[in-house]
């Protein structure tokens, strides 16, 4: 189903009784289009041309159980996620898409595929900053689209200076040249460039949250997301998780889970 026609079906459907959004599912399709990071060393990067990371490898792996033989990548960031998805320019998003109960109501999850934690990210020598109470009145970076800082902020109470940036490379870059602080989102964002710059950042290694990460799918595509749930299980069964973190992270100083994630409903 192209995705002219797949938006006629969609809105068709809001007045048919019956109609269902299996209709519009990703499921079946020949060729899939998934959206992923441009900028996240070890999860989505783009370089010479070509998408590496591990969840373009996911990615890649689910598309090709759920009967794709055509798989291409899209770059999304954390602010457009819900609009590429829903106006048919992707047809699944991993781009270290945390599930919450808001981006639900917007989309369906399948998955998670990882369960990550939420960490910071100083300079090496930084020694004020131990723990996420450490934050307070120091400047931490605030990426556009990102749920991170609201858990700091809301979530715990604590008042940092937020300094607003577009993107967590960006906000990495404002890290290395002394502008903010701190940066703080899910460990396998962070070790992805912590890896990449092990000489001049380190993770402080003080958990606080966990991070689902789920593969976006349009909104109401229960079939889609089954088919996600399932290619993802034997992902994890075969040894195929395992080895793709390995791949990716073996040389970080996280210790990384490789059994099936507990999945969420698809509704």
């Amino acid at each position: 189903m192209d995705s002219a026609f797949a938006r006629v079906v969609a809105v068709a459907c809001l007045g048919l009784t019956g109609c269902t959004a299996a209709t519009a599912s990703v499921s079946g399709k020949d060729a899939l289009v998934v959206g992923v990071k441009a900028d996240q060393p070890g999860l989505g990067l783009l370089e010479k041309g070509t998408y590496r990371g591990f969840e373009v490898d996911v990615g890649t792996h689910i598309a090709r159980r759920m009967g794709a033989k055509r798989v291409t990548f899209r770059t999304v960031t954390s602010a457009d996620r819900e609009r590429l998805l829903n106006d048919h320019s992707v047809d699944l998003v991993l781009a270290s898409y945390s599930i919450t109960p808001d981006r639900a109501k917007a989309v369906t999850f399948g998955g998670p595929y990882y369960v990550a934690h939420q960490d910071i990210m100083v300079r090496r020598g930084e020694e004020g900053i131990q723990n996420v109470r450490d934050l307070a009145g120091r400047r931490l970076c605030q990426a556009s689209g990102s749920v991170s800082t609201e858990r700091v902020v809301i979530g715990l109470g604590i008042r940092p200076r937020l300094v607003p940036s577009p993107s967590y490379s960006e906000c990495v870059r404002k890290l290395l040249g002394g502008d903010v602080d701190a940066v703080s989102t899910g460990d396998l964002v962070l070790a992805g460039f912590a890896a990449r710059y092990r000489d001049r950042v380190k993770i402080v290694n003080a958990p606080f949250t966990d991070e689902r990460y789920g593969v976006g799918l349009r909104s109401g595509d229960v079939d889609g997301c089954e088919k996600v749930n399932r290619a993802l299980t034997v992902m994890y069964q075969d040894g195929t998780a395992a080895r793709l973190l390995r791949k990716w992270f073996g040389a970080s100083e996280l210790s990384l889970t490789t059994s099936v994630p507990e999945f969420e409903g698809c509704s």
